[in-house]
């Protein structure tokens, strides 16, 4: 078919289609359903078990839009980018209504699409060179973004097993290697060059140079870095405004298991179905956020004795004090997961409920501070220190958001 024999709205959907990544499919809001035409409804309704129709010649297939989500990450998990198109403005009966992407979704960019709570989703990019590998990940979701250099191959391998990212980036000029844990997505090699990877870090975090993040003398990192931040930006046109800037991680800081040892220890994952790793038996977090972090220690043990015994002595004082230490667990119990929910209202994909996470929350930061303060000899009052309190924030949210708000 010819485009001009085209009604407006495919030719519409034609549009938008062409403005959009390889493996992609588009997800085009029509009402209450999101719709596939063509090719994509072919590949997604075999994908989704979902019936495939036709509108005339064209093929089609689609899902309801109040369920969306489940669709969408089995699509994702499928190994496909996925494009939501959402309408825009009003709806006027004989005209057509505006469209435009919302967002573009793959495996290593999900915020909120069937995420596990316990563990980050990396997005990652190796950049090799001869001497070394600059390596880069971050989780979109709570904004977490580090970069390294790698010396060899198998430190590498070590580390991507370590951080088992969902997506991993490299320069579409070089063939996959064996120590890569999962078929790579190809990403524009100029988006690894050093100038425009330094360049396009500097104007998002609107800063004149990177010696403040520490990022000058990885310059392979470097290249990582820039490389996922220009992937998120302007291929799936994401907005990354809530990202820390990139954080230096060095090997020489951490004790360094290798891919074996870290299997074979089952330090996070179990090799059998009762969960018998070092993480399950030891895992008594209440937070999602803690829940994360324990796992990055259990894979990063620390090897700077200062840190360790610091470590210890917070653990200690807790564990020596267990009316204190109740009075703690009690109120992290109603603490929600506030990096996903900031990262979701950040991106714009979050909603009200995300907003009522977030005052409950924080509203209970002052009486987590003084619980952790009451006694002055503690190493448990520095701790108390560093926590901010947001009551301006949270008396805005009490008096805007009802406290069961709808879920759109």
């Amino acid at each position: 078919m010819s485009v001009p024999q085209l009604t407006p709205m495919m030719r519409q959907y034609q549009d938008i289609r062409r403005e959009l990544p390889p493996n992609t499919l588009l997800l085009f809001r029509l009402g209450d359903f999101y719709e596939m035409f063509f090719d994509d409804a072919r590949e997604a309704s075999a994908l989704l078990n979902v019936a495939l129709t036709k509108r005339g010649d064209t093929p089609m297939c689609g899902v309801p839009y109040h369920s969306a989500r489940a669709y969408v990450a089995k699509l994702v998990e499928a190994g496909k980018r996925v494009a939501i198109c959402d309408q825009v403005g009003e709806v006027t009966p004989g005209k057509l209504v505006r469209r435009e992407i919302a967002r573009i979704l793959s495996a290593g960019t999900l915020d909120d699409f069937g995420l596990e709570e316990n563990r980050h989703n990396y997005l990652a990019a190796v950049c090799p060179d001869k001497k070394s590998s600059g390596l880069a990940w971050l989780d979109l979701s709570t904004g977490e973004f580090r970069l390294a250099e790698i010396e060899t191959p198998a430190q590498l391998a070590d580390q991507l097993a370590r951080l088992q990212p969902s997506e991993l980036l490299i320069p579409d000029h070089l063939n996959p290697t064996p120590e890569l844990p999962l078929p790579p997505t190809p990403h524009d090699a100029f988006a690894f060059d050093l100038t425009q990877a330094t360049d396009l870090l500097r104007d998002h975090f609107r800063v004149q140079s990177l010696d403040g993040f520490g990022c000058t003398t990885l310059p392979q990192g470097t290249r990582a870095a820039g490389a996922l931040l220009h992937y998120i930006t302007r291929s799936l046109r994401r907005d990354a405004q809530h990202l820390a800037p990139p954080k230096p991680w060095h090997a020489t800081s951490y004790l360094l298991l290798d891919a074996v040892t870290q299997t074979n220890l089952e330090l996070v994952e179990s090799r059998n179905p009762e969960g018998t790793s070092l993480r399950g038996a030891i895992d008594r977090t209440l937070t999602p956020m803690g829940a994360r972090l324990l796992r990055e220690w259990i894979l990063h043990p620390l090897r700077d004795l200062a840190a360790i015994t610091h470590r210890q002595d917070l653990v200690a004082a807790l564990h020596d004090d267990p009316t204190r230490l109740a009075s703690v667990r009690d109120i992290l119990r109603d603490i929600r997961d506030m990096e996903r929910a900031v990262s979701r209202l950040s991106l714009a994909s979050g909603h009200a409920r995300d907003l009522v996470a977030l005052k409950t929350s924080l509203a209970l930061l002052p009486s987590l501070r003084a619980t952790l303060a009451e006694n002055d000899n503690s190493p448990l009052l520095a701790l108390a220190a560093d926590l901010r309190t947001f009551d301006p924030l949270v008396a805005l949210l009490e008096s805007s958001v009802v406290d069961e708000p709808p879920p759109t």
